[in-house]
């Protein structure tokens, strides 16, 4: 089989973790392949990362495939599928084929970043099909919390695999598509080798409920509400903004937009024509003229960002919008792992302000756009896939998808993960190989990995701190004025309320005044004398070592 062509699957993010999603698909010899990629996202640094704007997949194993690689397709416009590319394309320049809404926002992302990289984008969408290598690819309609996503149905001499991207079964969305039902089942006749299938909720029972069912439930709220309603959600979700516009006219509301990322959104929409029939959002500076019961804002800052406009309203920092008590605010969003002590601190500091908080444990105001386990079982029965490869999801997601396709009969439920190439054909789906792989920052203009960002580092001094310390030596190797002794991040006192910097001053002198003068003139023994001797002191007082940077100069 060495020298037979295969068909084979190389996730690079996004399996066994939730976000960060690329994947490639290769076909042809081993050592001869030809590559697409499905997706390009990032994921958000957490406080162990810190300074670190954006989390991207590393992509070194296409380093030395850069010339096999054929194009990139995104399956939508959400940043944990899109987001990397700005910063990743410029190494590999090969074409890019996207939805119309999803070239809009890569061309508003490119914009607002004020990136010199400007990336050619192919149009691609629902129905559409395109040759690229040897792949012949479908996009194929489906529903999700984003205009325009899309499966991909991806033919290759050995069989068809279906990316299915993200996406949710709903018959009665408040922006389409639906998710093409009819396609999906002439692919099943037709025949599909793979399923490669979003896990999100494969620990979740049922079907998800309708956006139309959600957007009757905000009706509801906003039409009971006595003051102003304000609404955050994920900046993309273009349906349930429409879904809030629409049900703000109805009870004779107006509607004001607040945050940077929403109105890009909007903006982007608005140009490919997903706003018509929606009354014009007024302005900021209007906010002040409408009375509180005529009053919906829409705003950002669902996931406690600390910079996100409902954050500034918890912390009743913003400039010309302000929530008072009797006012309400809907959560209409899930918490992503990881954020849930951010958005219950911004939380209590709404409560704080006698503000009504509503989430979805008390209404129906957030609805996932992906599917559960019983949505997973009707996309195997329309495709009726040979394999079935979960991803898009931590290992109990993966593992949860899994189990649910051999309970439901799918003969093949290869075990994909991160860097692991898996062949999907000829033969029976196998890992044949590893490659490298990982994660790369995005910290200002800068990408690198973690040593090359000095990330471990800064790690360390956001723990320890740093003392600075100048020494100037004369020709006779004794000291030339004071030392300089500067401690930043440690305490400003010790136990005994003696000053800190003091302390370690008298550790510097004691130091280099152990050091017989012949042996001074090797600048580095006192150098690293007096680094340990200041480690040890703060440690003695502290308990903790800080960072340690020590200037000797003799003149």
């Amino acid at each position: 089989m060495a020298n037979q062509e295969d068909l084979v699957f190389l996730p690079l993010g996004g399996v066994g973790e939730i976000g960060m999603n690329l994947a490639l698909y290769g076909y042809g010899t081993p050592g001869n392949r030809k590559w697409i990629m499905v997706d390009c996202g990032v994921t958000f640094p957490g406080p162990e990362l810190p300074g670190v704007d954006l989390v991207l997949p590393d992509i070194s194993f296409l380093a030395e495939e850069r010339k096999n690689l054929k194009g990139i397709i995104i399956t939508h416009a959400h940043e944990d599928h899109y987001g990397g590319l700005n910063d990743l394309w410029p190494g590999l320049n090969v074409p890019v084929y996207a939805s119309p809404f999803t070239a809009g926002m890569l061309e508003a992302k490119r914009d607002y970043e004020r990136s010199r990289t400007e990336i050619p984008v192919t149009i691609f969408k629902q129905g559409d099909r395109i040759n690229v290598g040897p792949f012949e690819i479908e996009a194929i309609g489906m529903n999700h919390s984003i205009p325009e996503p899309m499966s991909l149905a991806i033919k290759t001499p050995l069989g068809t695999v279906i990316h299915t991207g993200d996406w949710k079964i709903d018959l009665e969305p408040s922006l389409g598509p639906l998710t093409d039902e009819h396609r999906l089942r002439q692919l099943g006749d037709e025949g599909v080798l793979a399923l490669v299938c979003d896990s999100t909720n494969a620990l979740r029972d049922g079907v998800s409920p309708s956006e139309l069912e959600v957007s009757e439930s905000l009706t509801k709220i906003i039409e009971s509400a006595e003051g102003r309603v304000g609404i955050t959600t994920f900046s993309s979700n273009v349906g349930r903004i429409r879904s809030v516009a629409k049900a703000a006219e109805a009870a004779g509301r107006e509607v004001l937009l607040l945050g940077s990322s929403m109105k890009r959104v909007m903006n982007v929409a608005r140009d490919i024509g997903l706003l018509e029939g929606i009354k014009p959002f007024i302005e900021e500076d209007e906010f002040s003229y409408v009375p509180r019961d005529k009053m919906v804002v829409i705003l950002t800052g669902s996931q406690g960002e600390p910079r996100a406009a409902l954050a500034k309203i918890a912390r009743d920092e913003m400039r010309n919008v302000s929530f008072v008590a009797g006012d309400t605010i809907i959560f209409s969003s899930r918490a992503i792992p990881g954020n849930e002590k951010a958005i219950n601190d911004i939380k209590n500091g709404l409560i704080d302000q006698g503000i009504h908080v509503v989430t979805d444990s008390e209404a129906l105001v957030h609805v996932s756009g992906h599917p559960r386990r019983n949505e997973l079982q009707q996309m195997y029965a329309w495709t009726r896939p040979q394999i079935l490869v979960p991803v898009h999801g931590e290992a109990a997601h993966l593992v949860a998808q899994a189990e649910l396709a051999e309970q439901s009969g799918i003969p093949n439920v290869p075990r994909a993960r991160d860097g692991r190439m898996l062949r999907l054909a000829p033969g029976l789906p196998e890992v044949i190989g590893e490659v490298q792989y990982g994660r790369i920052f995005k910290d200002g203009n800068l990408v690198g990995d973690y040593d090359e960002m000095g990330i471990g580092n800064r790690r360390k001094l956001s723990f320890v701190g740093h003392v600075a310390v100048n020494i100037v030596l004369d020709s006779r190797y004794e000291f030339l004025g004071d030392p300089e002794v500067e401690p930043y991040g440690l305490p400003e006192f010790d136990d005994e309320g003696e000053d800190m910097g003091d302390t370690l001053y008298d550790a510097v002198l004691g130091a280099v005044e152990s050091i017989p003068r012949t042996r001074r003139k090797d600048l580095e023994t006192v150098r690293e004398a007096v680094r340990r001797a200041v480690r040890a002191t703060a440690n003695e007082v502290w308990g903790k070592k800080p960072v340690v940077t020590v200037f000797v100069t003799r003149v």
